[in-house]
């Protein structure tokens, strides 16, 4: 059952769901509990790091995945 309720909540996350609303769907008071339960994807990650690079050098991203 503890699974699953990390699952919904990087699905929720993924969907663009904000922090207070996902708080409320997994019934959490503290929101540090529910960015627990929602951490960021890997490639959410590479992304946001993609971006930085992309804005600084005006080059593209260098970031490779390896899966």
């Amino acid at each position: 059952m503890h699974d699953l309720k990390h699952t919904f909540g990087r699905r929720l996350r993924a969907a663009g769901v904000p922090l207070e609303t996902r708080k409320v769907l997994l019934g959490h008071r503290n929101g540090n509990i529910t960015t627990h339960y929602s951490a960021p994807e890997l490639s959410e990650l590479i992304d946001a790091a993609d971006k930085v690079c992309a804005e600084k050098s005006g080059k593209p991203p260098a970031l490779v995945m390896l899966k």
